[in-house]
């Protein structure tokens, strides 16, 4: 298929004549093309398509129906059913009324295209340089982050059926691409092991339960030494559910000369290392507060200019085991290569750390604002106790001070669990022992502490003095207005439940679904539609206006 650009600036004159008359008080898609124009040019996805061949539909039309699929929730059968019928989407493509459309299958093809090397990124950035000439982007502004739990379109699956699942799984496709060997390979008893809906049928009790996963362990071990010998065919390695079969079993299950055994719960490796499905290697199994899934985190940024609209500048997609913390330089980064970078901005507190806070002046110059973490140790949280606060720090000569006037005997300086750099203080044992406020300093025969280096814990300080002031709390208050915006993808295009599997096709889908949100708020903007951020109940509106001053 080859691109042969046909885009023409003008609205077939008949098109123009009807919609007009239809939508007399105008419409938010017919405003965005008499504003901007064409949204896009074919020649920006010249490098997508062959030089040669049959002339494919413009991809410039594509970009902009894809877009408009996402912004209605819409399959791909009913996009290009919308391209026939609907007078408001032929005004803004430019069709003629008589224009046959073309078959669903078209999206998905342009989807596909757009994997190559983060071509989807153009649409969203051609959109925002839109909005940047129509002075809608503001340089170094407000901006905010805050992201979501994203289920992965495959079943939740406990230990025993993920592996029984993923021996089907492997089974299902050598049956396609190596049926004879298959048969050659097959025990007679996995037809009655591996066939039909058998996640319904797992033993009552754990000890059967357990039999069951040695018994599947052992078949797989089988089937893989089958495929990895010498007269076995050379693809079969390659297969990815080989691939992912040899990757659960070695997550699962330990090896000795007995065979394998299933892994206690203790053994596993970290959740962010363990496959949770056979049919989407990528998804996460993890649990935030009373929300625990199976998937994805999309972390959306948009700005947050009070007189101008709120425009999606960024999305983000990771395997549900990412930190908030983790993702927030990666953020940042793509912010500055497309040169959207904010002054200000306002994140919750799974982002700002201290390191973030420290790291988002210094390298991009940005003001994070957001609530650190808490305190976590039982001095802090029974409100009584001597917590860190309490303890002075001489930094020249390292030493820490406490309540009672003791100096610490010991600062070392080391890596916690997640290997960053941490200080450990001790103080002498003789010291705490007759201690008269001992109950209230610590549990142990001494009292410990951990601190970060002095840059990261000035910088957490300071940021914990600013969140009492009223300055931090006015600030603070515009994070809320992106919980709409999540809500809108949500209700609008299913935000929170995958259409595809694995990282790559979910992290399209987000950036597509995520410019949708700009377009449709560009689109609204120049329609006139100012409606502000955040809605106010009747009754809070009425006492609002009744005794405003």
């Amino acid at each position: 298929m080859s691109m042969r650009p046909t885009l023409s600036d003008a609205i077939p004159p008949e098109t123009a004549r009807i919609a007009r008359a239809a939508f007399r008080k105008g419409h938010p898609y017919l405003a965005l093309r008499d504003t901007l124009g064409p949204l896009f040019a074919d020649a920006s996805f010249s490098d997508l398509y062959a030089h040669q061949g049959p002339a494919g539909i413009s991809p410039a039309r594509l970009a902009v129906i894809t877009l408009l699929q996402f912004r209605e929730g819409l399959s791909d059968r009913e996009a290009a059913d919308a391209v026939r019928s609907r007078l408001d989407w032929k005004y803004l493509l430019g069709l003629p009324l008589d224009d046959p459309g073309f078959d669903a299958s078209v999206l998905t093809e342009f989807r596909d295209r757009l994997q190559t090397d983060g071509a989807a990124l153009r649409l969203l950035t051609q959109l925002l340089e839109h909005a940047r000439g129509q002075g809608l982007l503001r340089e170094r502004g407000a901006q905010r982050t805050d992201g979501t739990h994203v289920v992965a379109a495959v079943r939740r699956l406990n230990r025993v059926q993920l592996v029984q699942e993923t021996m089907r799984h492997v089974l299902d496709v050598l049956a396609l691409v190596a049926p004879s060997w298959l048969l050659q390979h097959t025990a007679p008893e996995w037809q009655e092991r591996y066939a039909g809906e058998f996640i319904r049928r797992l033993p009552t009790t754990e000890s059967a339960r357990e039999r069951l996963a040695e018994t599947i362990g052992r078949d797989g071990t089988a089937l893989l030494a089958a495929i990895d010998a010498p007269i076995s065919p050379v693809f079969l390695p390659q297969v990815e559910a080989v691939v992912t079969l040899r990757q659960v079993w070695a997550q699962q299950y330990e090896q000795d000369e007995a065979g394998p055994h299933f892994r206690r719960s203790e053994q596993l490796a970290p959740a962010a290392e363990l496959t949770a499905s056979p049919y989407d290697r990528d998804a996460r199994f993890t649990a935030r507060r009373q929300t625990s899934w199976t998937g994805y985190i999309v972390h959306l940024t948009e700005t947050c200019e009070p007189d101008l609209p709120c425009l999606v500048v960024g999305i983000e997609t990771t395997p549900a085991t990412t930190p908030d913390a983790m993702v927030l330089p990666t953020i940042q980064q793509g912010l500055a290569t497309r040169s959207l970078l904010p002054g200000t901005q306002v994140v919750d507190g799974g982002y700002s750390t201290a390191d973030a806070v420290l790291t988002s002046q210094e390298t991009h110059g940005i003001t994070l604002i957001g609530p650190m973490q808490p305190d976590s140790s039982w001095q802090a949280r029974a409100g009584e106790g001597f917590d860190l606060p309490h303890f002075a720090l001489d930094w020249e000569h390292q030493t820490a001070t406490c309540p009672q006037g003791k100096t610490s005997s010991t600062w070392r300086e080391t890596t916690n669990q997640r290997g960053a750099a941490v200080i450990q203080i001790h103080f002498r044992q003789a010291d705490c022992q007759p201690c008269p406020v001992r109950e209230q300093c610590t549990r142990a025969e001494r009292r410990s502490l951990v601190v970060y280096p002095r840059p990261l814990h000035e910088a957490r300080v300071r940021a914990q003095q600013a969140e009492g002031t009223t300055t931090f709390r006015a600030a603070y208050r515009h994070r809320a207005g992106i919980e709409g915006t999540i809500s809108r993808g949500v209700r609008t295009a299913g935000l929170r439940h995958t259409r595809t599997r694995g990282l790559p096709q979910v992290r399209l889908e987000h950036l597509l679904l995520g410019t949708s949100l700009t377009f449709a708020r560009l689109a609204a903007w120049f329609h006139g539609d100012r409606r502000p951020a955040t809605r106010r109940r009747p009754f809070m509106r009425l006492m609002a206006a009744s005794f405003s001053p």
